[in-house]
C-alpha cells in the first residue's frame, strides 16, 4: 500500500519561505507523477505544482509560478516543494498526491492521483 506523508508547513510573515517535504512510502516513488496541491480556507482544493515520473517535467500554476519550486529525490523517495516570497494568500492547507505510472503529463485531473497524504497547514501572517 502506498503511503504519502507531508510535513513542513508552520506559520511564517510574508516574503518568508518554507519547503515541504513528501515522503513515500510502499512503493517507488520514481515511478509516481507527484503532485502539489493547496487548498485555501473556504475554497476548493487545487493544483499548484507537479512533477512527471519520465523526465521530471514540471508545471505550475500561475499563482505557484517563480515562487515555488518542485523537486523529487528518488534515491530518498522523498518529493519537496520550495516556496519562496510567500504570500497572505497562500495560507492553507498542502497536499501531496502520487500518481502511479510512467507518465509524461502531471498536469492531469486531482482525481486521477489516487494516493494522497493529509496535508500541512501552512499559515502565512504578518
Amino acid at each position: 500500500q502506498v503511503q504519502v506523508v507531508e510535513s513542513g508547513g508552520g506559520l511564517v510573515q510574508p516574503g518568508g519561505s518554507l519547503t515541504l517535504t513528501c515522503a513515500a512510502s510502499g512503493a517507488r516513488l520514481d515511478n509516481f507523477n507527484i503532485g502539489w496541491f493547496h487548498q485555501a480556507p473556504g475554497k476548493e482544493r487545487e493544483r499548484i505544482s507537479c512533477i512527471s515520473s519520465t523526465d521530471d517535467r514540471t508545471w505550475y500554476s500561475d499563482s505557484a509560478k517563480n515562487r515555488f519550486t518542485i523537486s523529487r529525490a528518488n534515491a530518498k523517495n522523498t518529493a519537496y516543494l520550495q516556496m519562496d516570497n510567500l504570500k497572505l494568500e497562500d495560507t492553507g492547507v498542502y497536499y501531496c498526491a502520487a500518481r502511479a505510472g510512467v507518465l509524461t503529463d502531471c498536469a492531469v485531473k486531482e482525481y486521477l492521483y489516487g494516493y494522497w497524504g493529509q496535508g500541512t497547514q501552512v499559515t502565512v501572517s504578518s
